[in-house]
């Protein structure tokens, strides 16, 4: 029993070191830390399975449960529940070891944090360290102030939710361990005893210490535009070359990222959360109202390690939760700043279905692409990693909105996409429209001097935005010709007369024939 307990020690420590120290996630990271970074994650993971630990041997309900259950089983495996003692203390001195390794690495990870942030411009830490002070970009170093040691450090640890609860639990474990000698146990009994306790401070303090979420990686969606290994020579370019664009990192949410023109976009992570395309959710902020609650449609993808909604302010409970999360701030809001957020769901939609066809229209009307936003992404998440057992082979979308402003929020998603399908020389994969119905005369002026031009005015896309409304009975019957034989699946998230249009012109479309859509 010891030597599995050794072993799974052993192989935490390793597994979680390689976590951090090789993937390219956190290559951005490394940088600004070195090895420190994986010498403090590595001991952390085995920390939490150790803590996981402790207690059980002193369970004293537990033991006699199981010395019942294992009645049957021989002496030899009874006897290890009577050296429950032995291994509590052996667990107890593996956390003090890990604690050590963990506290001694976080030391040099603020130092060369703290630094990084008063390091001379022109280096590639410094550069680093100022990700995050300009709007929509993220950071990586979590100290967003520019204080020099000593000072610096100290303010970290005693401002920061990680510092102070770190601090907290270190004096903690201390004073448990101290206490519990043999000398102490025998002549002091309620010193060890009242001191023993304070593990529920320790267990608490354990619990918060990461929710600040101060290690970040660069997020995925990132990584597939801006290859850290090649880009990382180019710095002073980022942003200014489209191969390195500026990196994006995360560590993990709730986080909120704005949009333009106020459309804020709440990023969220629940333990046993699952999703599929297209559902919503009822989201309430009690710091907002606590008998409110408010539908939103889910904009991520299942394949991510997040789920999120994109709220556009209108009215007073959204104007409400803009300003619950700080968005109205310039500055950074730490994670465990930000409001509690309850939420119900999620709930289908017939937009689970778009994996049943091999071909889809997919028509969108002004707000009404929030569902597509997570079908797209699913759509390529899976594309790209098992494209052979999906079913779905040509989707046909159709955005309508009303006003420019509308369309930028979602443009980065279909810049993304437009991007890797032609790296993946399958352009062909995704065919898009987006048609603007409403614009005054300057606008239209400037749309006809910059016609021209490689990409879009409005999106920045390859794509050019159409003026007007489709031909739905032109579309339908260009369809129908490029696919004879095919079910195509029609899917609409917008108004009622726009889905009575759709529907007959999928009805007067479709064929009885086999050889026919």
């Amino acid at each position: 029993m010891m030597l599995v307990w050794l072993g799974l020690n052993v192989f935490l420590f390793w597994w979680y070191y390689l976590v951090y120290d090789v993937p390219p996630k956190f290559f951005y990271t490394r940088v600004l830390l070195g090895r420190a970074l994986a010498l403090a994650r590595a001991p952390a993971a085995c920390l939490n399975f150790n803590c996981m630990l402790i207690l059980l041997p002193v369970c004293r309900n537990l033991l006699s449960f199981l010395r019942g259950s294992s009645a049957c089983c021989s002496t030899r495996i009874r006897r290890q529940l009577d050296r429950n003692l032995t291994f509590h203390k052996m667990v107890a001195w593996m956390i003090a070891l890990h604690t050590a390794i963990h506290t001694i690495a976080h030391l040099f990870n603020v130092e060369w944090s703290v630094q990084a942030r008063v390091e001379e411009k022109g280096t590639l830490a410094a550069v680093l360290s100022g990700l995050g002070d300009k709007p929509h970009e993220s950071y990586v170093n979590f100290f967003r102030q520019t204080i020099a040691n000593p000072i610096g450090g100290l303010y970290v640890a005693f401002t920061y939710l990680a510092g102070i609860t770190g601090v907290v639990i270190t004096l903690a474990l201390i004073l448990i361990i101290t206490s519990s000698t043999k000398t102490i146990r025998r002549s002091y009994f309620e010193v060890f005893w009242y001191t023993h306790h304070l593990f529920v401070i320790f267990f608490i303090g354990l619990v918060i210490h990461g929710a600040g979420r101060i290690v970040r990686g660069q997020t995925a969606e990132s990584l597939a535009e801006h290859n850290p290994e090649v880009c990382h020579k180019n710095f002073s370019h980022w942003g200014k070359n489209e191969a390195c664009p500026i990196p994006q990192f995360a560590g993990n949410p709730p986080m909120v990222v704005i949009h333009p023109f106020k459309t804020i976009e709440l990023q969220m992570m629940k333990k046993g959360f699952k999703m599929e395309v297209g559902q919503y959710i009822f989201v309430k902020c009690p710091a907002v109202s606590k008998l409110e609650w408010h539908p939103f449609t889910l904009t991520s993808a299942p394949e991510e390690d997040y789920f999120s909604i994109h709220v556009r302010i209108v009215g007073d409970w959204t104007e409400g939760l803009f300003n619950a999360c700080g968005c109205d701030k310039q500055e950074f809001q730490e994670a465990w700043k930000l409001p509690k957020i309850a939420v119900d769901g999620p709930f289908g939609t017939a937009s689970e279905d778009v994996f049943s066809y091999e071909t889809v229209m997919l028509v969108g009307a002004g707000i009404g692409v929030t569902p597509f936003a997570s079908v797209l992404k699913s759509v390529w998440y899976k594309y790209c990693h098992d494209a052979t057992n999906l079913k779905l082979k040509k989707i046909y979308f159709y955005w309508l909105c009303r006003d420019t402003h509308a369309f930028e929020w979602f443009a980065d998603l279909l810049q993304s996409l437009e991007a890797q399908m032609q790296e993946r020389n399958n352009a062909e994969f995704l065919s898009y429209n987006i048609y603007l119905t409403g614009w005054d005369e300057t606008q239209a002026t400037h749309f006809v001097v910059h016609h021209e031009e490689e990409k879009d005015v409005i999106t920045g896309l390859k794509q050019k935005t159409l003026y007007g409304r489709p031909n739905w009975e032109n579309e339908f019957k260009t369809i129908a010709g490029k696919h004879p034989g095919s079910r195509i699946g029609v899917f609409l998230c917008g108004p009622e007369g726009l889905a009575d249009t759709l529907n007959k012109q999928s009805i007067s479309n479709s064929e009885a024939d086999p050889r026919g859509p």
